[in-house]
């Protein structure tokens, strides 16, 4: 399951309830948050966020994202920007998930001198190459950032990953499969061309918050894969948030088939 752009500090009750009941039916294996957990990185904010993450009783992977480093605090956020995220989350800023069907790796886009955008090393770059490369066949193989490599809009373009264009030539030819994103609140999946092997961008809606685009819901990401989706297949399910009932709803299934030797 992926969780995005919570926001917490700007949450929405009924749909933290409605979260939580949802991940309560599906009992998913892993639990990604793609960054942006709270609103302004305030310790009561990340105190809610890690409480809403256990309720959800899953194994966590966590990414930070721009507004989890302290935005007015400047002697916090340039001396000790991941301070309070640690403190809820772990002192690992980029956590790898290894099970015999998947493999996820998460990469801290997030840096103290940007407001808001982000971007990618060389080295980290290497790294998660390096990682991939090392794969068992059979895994689906995921990385998550928080700001999106591909987008749907011309306004969304200056959001983009900086170093996205190296990233993904790299990283598809080590063999992932899918690059999970958030940061802009717009739930798509969006076949990335021009690559070695077939590789997609999955981008989750904000979860829980009232900062929704007009017309957009909030929503998660639910991805099947092995012995939970057709053999070969990866099955991509976007659930949002129906506020007319109070519950998460299925709204768009994207399968895709990502390439094996």
């Amino acid at each position: 399951m992926q969780v995005s752009d919570t926001h917490f500090g700007t949450e929405q009750p009924a749909v933290v309830e409605a979260l939580a009941a949802l991940a309560r039916q599906q009992q998913p294996d892993v639990l990604v948050l793609s960054g942006d957990i709270t609103q302004r990185a305030r310790p009561a904010q990340f105190r809610a966020a890690r409480a809403f993450a256990d309720r959800l009783a899953a194994p966590l992977l966590a990414v930070p994202g721009n507004h989890d480093i302290p935005l007015l605090d400047l002697w916090t956020r340039l001396r000790r920007p991941y301070h309070r995220y640690v403190g809820a989350f772990g002192a690992d800023l980029e956590p790898v998930h290894r099970s015999p069907e998947l493999m996820v790796v998460c990469v801290n886009t997030t840096r103290p001198w940007r407001h808001k955008h982000g971007e990618v090393s060389a080295a980290q770059v290497d790294r998660v190459a390096r990682l991939l490369e090392a794969a068992d066949a059979v895994q689906l193989r995921v990385v998550v950032v928080h700001q999106p490599v591909a987008v749907t809009r011309v306004e969304d373009l200056p959001n983009r990953l900086r170093g996205h264009a190296a990233a993904l030539q790299r990283w598809a030819t080590a063999g992932a499969d899918l690059v999970m994103g958030g940061h802009i609140h717009l739930p798509y999946v969006l076949a990335l061309p021009g690559l070695a092997r077939p590789l997609w961008a999955v981008q989750a809606g904000t979860a829980v918050s009232s900062r929704v685009r007009e017309g957009v819901p909030n929503s998660v990401n639910l991805l099947r894969w092995g012995r939970h989706a057709t053999p070969g297949h990866c099955r991509i399910e976007q659930w949002d948030y129906a506020a007319d009932r109070g519950v998460f709803v299925r709204a768009k299934v994207s399968e895709v088939r990502p390439a094996r030797p």
